[in-house]
């Protein structure tokens, strides 16, 4: 029942994703944080169980962390990050699949317009994209984003459509997700933008 969504623009990418965690029809939280920074300029908004939600983002941000002490600093670009991802996921097909499915988005000075998006689900296929949604939010959201989704998008045009397609979601989704949180990556690194529900309160 998760939602993740994922639109790049001109200087960046805004990643959101509901904060409810319920299994069945039980409602354990409703300010979860389900977009795992990966690197100072990079992070994926995840979907699906929340052990291996948590399990998962744990396993790249912790590896690519490894991976950045042991280079002398060097940070993989977002290209690399999700190829690591997608990698790791068909990896685990064969042993104990992860069942989640991945939105990464994050920015690279070299890469021209600065944000880049990639799409993964839980059987490690990965795909550059302008603009994704995960879970039943594809069946809503998708026409949207591919109405009014423009390369010359800014981060004000960017957050608005993201907002357009929960506005959608809350008025024609059976389920009612009631917080979001909208993360922003541009060229001074990964940002909390605004949330429903403030993941630190515990």
């Amino acid at each position: 029942m998760d939602t993740v969504f994922g639109v790049s623009y001109n200087g960046g990418v805004v990643l959101a994703t509901d904060q409810v965690n319920a299994r069945s029809i039980l409602m354990y939280q409703q300010n979860l944080d389900k977009i795992a920074q990966l690197s100072s300029h990079s992070a994926m908004g995840v979907s699906g169980p929340n052990c291996d939600l948590v399990n998962f983002s744990e396993y790249i941000s912790k590896n690519l962390a490894l991976y950045e002490l042991s280079n002398d600093g060097l940070r993989l670009s977002t290209h690399a990050q999700a190829n690591f991802c997608r990698g790791e996921l068909a990896k685990a097909l064969r042993k104990g699949p992860f069942q989640v499915n991945i939105i990464l988005g994050g920015y690279d000075d070299k890469t021209p317009g600065g944000g880049s998006l990639y799409v993964m689900d839980y059987l490690g296929s990965c795909a550059k994209a302008n603009y994704g949604a995960q879970g039943y939010a594809s069946n809503f959201c998708l026409s949207i984003m591919d109405r009014d989704w423009d390369e010359n998008l800014n981060e004000e045009q960017a957050v608005t459509l993201v907002e357009k397609c929960m506005k959608e979601l809350q008025m024609r989704f059976l389920i009612n997700q009631s917080n979001f949180i909208i993360k922003v990556i541009d060229k001074e690194g990964v940002r909390t933008l605004k949330f429903g529900a403030d993941p630190a309160d515990n």
